[in-house]
């Protein structure tokens, strides 16, 4: 190599090209979310989704504050089953079958086509049964459905609990030092050995109803807090469904406890979150068994 050659520098390599920035595809992203929308809603409307208990009318199985898995496919479909509402009222139901006696569903109360709340409630008659209530006693078809005093359960005063004056006569301080309501519950047991529980505080209006025959296509439905639910044995002018309802104002049946909130927290306060659960609900069926007795 000659000194001429040594003294001319080699050549350096050139950089790689920058990929060109391609602009975003902003019509693509939507198409994207409106996708993953319509697949939520889908999934909402046809197979599951959680329903809160707003009120106390299914205590003592379920409390105020409760959040339930609710499936919407064990009846078939109907124009209630989308979320929303967003269907023409029709009709019957898609692959409709009757739930079971002892069932607890939701429900659209009947005239609300729109309403933006369902109700839950226990499935009782079924259509040809006949319901009777006397002093509180379920009759099914003629016959006593068997009521068993079970004493009495103590829950916990909370915010979703709060055990207001129809129920001032149960309160009490126990040992823990914490307000507890402690109210009266009965089991009943339907004819074929399905079991829940029931609180009966006393006489009141709705302890002596019918009989009333179920027609063909409708249910009977019930609250378990016999003295504080609007059910069918409670006329719509008084708040209730006005005696039974459409099988196609079912919007399905509830499965389970997902979690449970006193009401305590606080959406600042995401420690609060946490310390409003209540212990020991998560998890729990709602489906009746014919062993719940034994």
């Amino acid at each position: 190599m000659t000194d001429e050659q040594a003294a001319v520098p080699a050549e350096a390599p050139e950089a790689p090209a920058k990929p060109e920035k391609k602009p975003t595809d902003w019509w693509a992203e939507i198409r994207g979310i409106l996708w993953l929308a319509l697949g939520v809603l889908a999934l909402h409307s046809l197979v599951a989704k959680p329903f809160y208990i707003p009120s106390e009318s299914m205590m003592p199985g379920l409390l105020k504050g409760d959040q339930l898995i609710v499936t919407k496919y064990p009846y078939g479909w109907s124009w209630v089953s989308p979320s929303f509402h967003i269907l023409p009222d029709f009709h019957g139901r898609l692959f409709g079958r009757m739930p079971q006696r002892g069932d607890v569903v939701i429900i659209t109360p009947p005239g609300e086509t729109r309403h933006s709340e369902d109700w839950i409630k226990r499935v009782i008659g079924l259509p040809g049964d006949t319901i009777r209530l006397v002093g509180g006693q379920l009759y099914l078809n003629g016959q006593p459905v068997r009521r068993e005093a079970r004493g009495t359960t103590a829950f916990p005063l909370d915010p979703n609990l709060p055990c207001p004056d129809q129920f001032g006569r149960f309160r009490e301080a126990g040992p823990d030092g914490r307000l507890y309501c402690r109210l009266p519950v009965f089991r009943e047991t339907l004819p074929d050995g399905k079991s829940y529980d029931t609180i009966d505080e006393g006489p009141s209006p709705a302890d002596n109803f019918g009989p009333v025959t179920v027609p063909a296509g409708h249910v009977f439905l019930m609250g378990d807090n016999r003295d504080d639910s609007a059910d069918s044995r409670v006329s719509i002018a008084e708040g209730g469904l006005g005696g039974p309802i459409p099988w196609e104002n079912i919007g399905g049946r509830a499965e389970f406890i997902t979690y449970s909130s006193d009401g305590s927290w606080r959406w600042y306060n995401p420690v609060s979150w946490f310390q409003a659960l209540r212990g020991g609900r998560a998890g729990t069926s709602l489906r009746p068994h014919a062993d719940a007795g034994k």
